[in-house]
C-alpha cells in the first residue's frame, strides 16, 4: 500500500488541508451567525447557498481547468477561496454571506476537480478502488479533526475565519509543488433523469432524500446544536461524533449491502437514521447525551449515498456507470441546495427539535419506498454487482475511481431492483 500512496501524498496532503479549513468555516459560519442574530431561516439560507454554489461549480469549474491547467486552476481556486472565507468575517452581513457561500461552493468543486483527476491519473486501474477508499478516509478524517479546531477561539473573533484561510493557502504548497504530471480532464456526461428513474427508481429517490436530509445536517446542525444549549466545545463534539459515526459505521454497513437485495439494505438503513432522528430529538432534551443520537445518525445516514450509488452501479452497463452517477450526484446536489432552508424555515417556525425531526421526515419515505420496491420486484443485476464504498459526496471526478478497470461480465445476484 506504501508505495502506491507515497506517489499521491502531496495530494493527500493537500485535501487534508483544504478540509480542515472549509470544515471549519461551514461550522463557524453557524455560530457567529447565530451570535449576529440570523434568523434559523437566514441561516438556512446561507447553508444552501453552500450547495448551490457546488451545483453550479460541477459546470463552471471544468472549463478553467482546461483553460489554466491543474496548477494554475488550483492556485486560482485557492486564492478565491480564502479571500471568501475572510471577507466572510470583514462583512457580516447575510446577503452578503449568501453570495460567498455561493462562490465558495463554486470554488471548493474546482479544488475538489483538480485533486480528484490527478488521483484518477496517478491511480493505476486496478488500484483505483484502494486509492478511493483512502481519499474518502483523508476526507472523513480531515471533517472530524475541523470541528476540534473551534476550541482555538470564540467564533465572535476573526481568528478562526484566519485560520481556515490559513489552511486553504498551506493546501495549495504540496499540490502546486507535486512533480506528478496533470492529466486530461476529462468529460463527464449525466444521463438524464427519466433515463435514471428508469433503470434505477431507488436509486434516484435515495439521492434526492439523502440529499435533503444531509444538506440540512451539512446546513444547520452546528445551529440545532446552539439552539439546545450545547456551548461551542459542545457543537464541535456533536459534528465529530456525527462524521465518526459515519466513517465507523460505512465499512459495515456497505458489506452488508452487498450481501442482500440492496433496497433492502438501502431501507433497513434509511429507517435507522430516520429512528435516531427521533432518538436525536428526544436525547437534545437533555444535554450531552444527543451526542449519541448525533453517532447513531451519522452512521446511518453517511451510509446512505454510498448504497444507492451502488445500487444504480448495479443497474447500468459498464458505459454507463460514469454518466449515471454524475447524473445521480445531481439528484443529490438538488436537494442539498434545498435542504438547509427547508429545514431553517421549519426550525424557526417549531423550534430546534424541528430539525432532527425533518431528518426523520425526509428519511422515513425513502425507507417505505425501498421497501416496498424489494417486496414488489425482483432486482436484476446488469453486469457484476457493484462493491458499496464509504464515500461522501464529490465532484463527478472522483466517481471515475469507482468504475471497473475493465468491462465486466453479466453476473446476477438473487433477488432485489
Amino acid at each position: 500500500m506504501l508505495p502506491l500512496l507515497l506517489p499521491i501524498g502531496s495530494l493527500l496532503v493537500g485535501i487534508a488541508l483544504l478540509l480542515l479549513g472549509t470544515g471549519l468555516l461551514n461550522t463557524v459560519l453557524a455560530l457567529r451567525g447565530t451570535q449576529e442574530g440570523f434568523s434559523d431561516i437566514t441561516l438556512g439560507l446561507i447553508g444552501s447557498g453552500y450547495f448551490l454554489g457546488f451545483f453550479l461549480g460541477t459546470y463552471v469549474a471544468p472549463p478553467v481547468i482546461r483553460r489554466l491547467g491543474h496548477v494554475r486552476a488550483f492556485a486560482f481556486f485557492a486564492a478565491a477561496a480564502a479571500s471568501f472565507m475572510l471577507l466572510h468575517a470583514l462583512i457580516v452581513n447575510a446577503a452578503f454571506w449568501i453570495v460567498l457561500r455561493v462562490a465558495m461552493g463554486i470554488s471548493l468543486v474546482g479544488l475538489y476537480t483538480v485533486i480528484e483527476s490527478w488521483l484518477n491519473g496517478q491511480a493505476p486501474p486496478e488500484r483505483r478502488g484502494q486509492i478511493f477508499a483512502v481519499y474518502m478516509a483523508v476526507n472523513l478524517g480531515a471533517l472530524a479533526l475541523a470541528q476540534q479546531l473551534l476550541h482555538i477561539a470564540p467564533p465572535s473573533e476573526f481568528t478562526l475565519f484566519a485560520v481556515a484561510a490559513i489552511f486553504v493557502c498551506l493546501a495549495m504548497m504540496p499540490v502546486t509543488a507535486t512533480r506528478q504530471a496533470p492529466p486530461q480532464l476529462p468529460h463527464t456526461p449525466r444521463l438524464q433523469v427519466r433515463q435514471l428513474w428508469a433503470a434505477a427508481p431507488v436509486a434516484c429517490a435515495g439521492a434526492l432524500l439523502s440529499g435533503l436530509a444531509m444538506g440540512a445536517f451539512w446546513g444547520m446542525s452546528a445551529v440545532y446544536g446552539g439552539r439546545i444549549g450545547l456551548d461551542d466545545s459542545g457543537i464541535a463534539l456533536f459534528m465529530t461524533f456525527a462524521i465518526l459515526g459515519g466513517a465507523a459505521l460505512q465499512w459495515p454497513i456497505g458489506r452488508f449491502s452487498d450481501s442482500t437485495d440492496r433496497r433492502l439494505a438501502l431501507g433497513w438503513v434509511a429507517a435507522a437514521a430516520a429512528g435516531a432522528g427521533v432518538l436525536m430529538a428526544l436525547l437534545g432534551l437533555a444535554g450531552k447525551a444527543v451526542l449519541v443520537g448525533a453517532f447513531l445518525f451519522g452512521g446511518a445516514a453517511f451510509s446512505i449515498y454510498p448504497i444507492v450509488v451502488a445500487h444504480l452501479v448495479d443497474h447500468l452497463s459498464h458505459e454507463d456507470i460514469l454518466s449515471g452517477s454524475a447524473g445521480l450526484l445531481l439528484l443529490h446536489g438538488v436537494g442539498a441546495a434545498i435542504g438547509p432552508t427547508l429545514a431553517g424555515l421549519l426550525m424557526g417556525w417549531l423550534g430546534p427539535a424541528a430539525l432532527p425531526v425533518y431528518f426523520t421526515c425526509m428519511l422515513t419515505p425513502l425507507a417505505a419506498y425501498a421497501l416496498m420496491q424489494a417486496r414488489r420486484t425482483t432486482d436484476v443485476i446488469v453486469e457484476e454487482p457493484a462493491h458499496c464504498m464509504p464515500m461522501v459526496r464529490t465532484s463527478p471526478t472522483a466517481l471515475e475511481m469507482m468504475t471497473p478497470a475493465e468491462e465486466p461480465n453479466a453476473a446476477p445476484r438473487g433477488a432485489a431492483t
